[in-house]
């Protein structure tokens, strides 16, 4: 979500262009990165060719995958988009299929709840001014149990936690996946939701998220992974989507206020058009429905 410190340079060799990730040590240390790439590596993960390292200074030396991500070719055409998705679901359960390392981290309850609470105290307290009530309170908290319940009730596999266009291009063997560092075992809905219900680009017809969600539930048993009925599996994405539309509100309220990046807070409105078609469908999250209601539909809803 463009929160972190690292900072990418393409540059001219006698072997053609590469790219030169600076990661400064003090900000943002690039052993995640090189520890989970590792894992995907040996698990047929596309990512990136690293071809020099210097750990202690924080560069990396990577192949150039090109300028166009998955989601600068949607944007300029996405007639090709079945095939494209088709192929980062292909890419997608290859990394489902490693087994993490006994010691790798969870996506646990105390990080879950974390995310939500960048929804109440930065989309909500700051963004909107909204002075939470103890109504108010009482019901993101009955919220929150529901969610976090619901996310660790799912089958766990190794997640991402930002599967999505933009993290992906084109490549050869491909997609390339990128910005993988923060991966950790998790709901198995969470990246194929990720994917489909992207930050930055909606899908319409609607229907076509649904189709997508069955193929890449099909695909996932074929290949056996954990996933349960579709109809469970439609409830899970449904509501890690609850989870991941709030944490992102709160991510996109945070970069504008307090890293000076304003631009994302324009693409809240995407956030609350996947709320409002999932939310009112299931009565145990009536409690967010009313706070929608009450704070976020009367501001979005009349913002030209």
């Amino acid at each position: 979500m463009d929160a972190g410190f690292r900072s990418y340079w393409r540059t001219q060799t006698a072997a053609g262009t590469r790219i030169v990730m600076d990661s400064p040590p003090d900000r943002e240390d690039v052993r995640p990165w090189l520890r989970v790439r590792a894992m995907l590596v040996d698990g047929g993960v596309r990512v990136p060719q690293v071809l020099a390292e210097d750990i202690e200074q924080g560069f990396l030396l990577i192949e150039d995958l090109g300028p166009r991500t998955y989601l600068d070719v949607f944007k300029a055409d996405a007639s090709a988009a079945d095939a494209m998705m088709d192929a980062a679901v292909g890419q997608l359960l290859k990394l489902q299929s490693i087994t993490p390392p006994d010691d790798f981290p969870a996506y646990d309850e105390a990080m879950l709840r974390r995310e939500l609470k960048l929804f109440d105290e930065w989309f909500l307290g700051r963004h909107l001014g909204v002075t939470l009530g103890c109504a108010d309170l009482e019901a993101l908290d009955l919220i929150h149990r529901r969610l976090i319940d619901a996310a660790l009730a799912q089958p766990q596999v190794l997640v991402h936690r930002d599967f999505m266009p933009r993290n992906l291009m084109p490549a050869d063997e491909g997609p390339a996946v990128l910005d993988f560092q923060d991966a950790l075992r998790g709901p198995i809905a969470y990246d194929a939701l990720s994917l489909f219900k992207d930050a930055f680009w909606s899908w319409q017809p609607a229907q076509r998220v649904d189709i997508w969600l069955a193929r890449y539930h099909a695909r996932a048993q074929d290949a056996g992974l954990p996933v349960q009925s579709l109809a469970r599996f439609r409830r899970d994405a449904d509501w890690i989507g609850v989870q991941r539309h709030l944490k992102v509100m709160g991510i996109f309220a945070r970069l504008n206020y307090r890293d000076g990046k304003p631009k994302y807070l324009a693409d809240a409105p995407r956030f609350l058009d996947y709320l409002d078609a999932i939310v009112p469908n299931y009565p145990e999250l009536a409690p967010l429905n009313d706070v929608l209601d009450r704070h976020v539909r009367p501001v979005l809803r009349s913002a030209p």
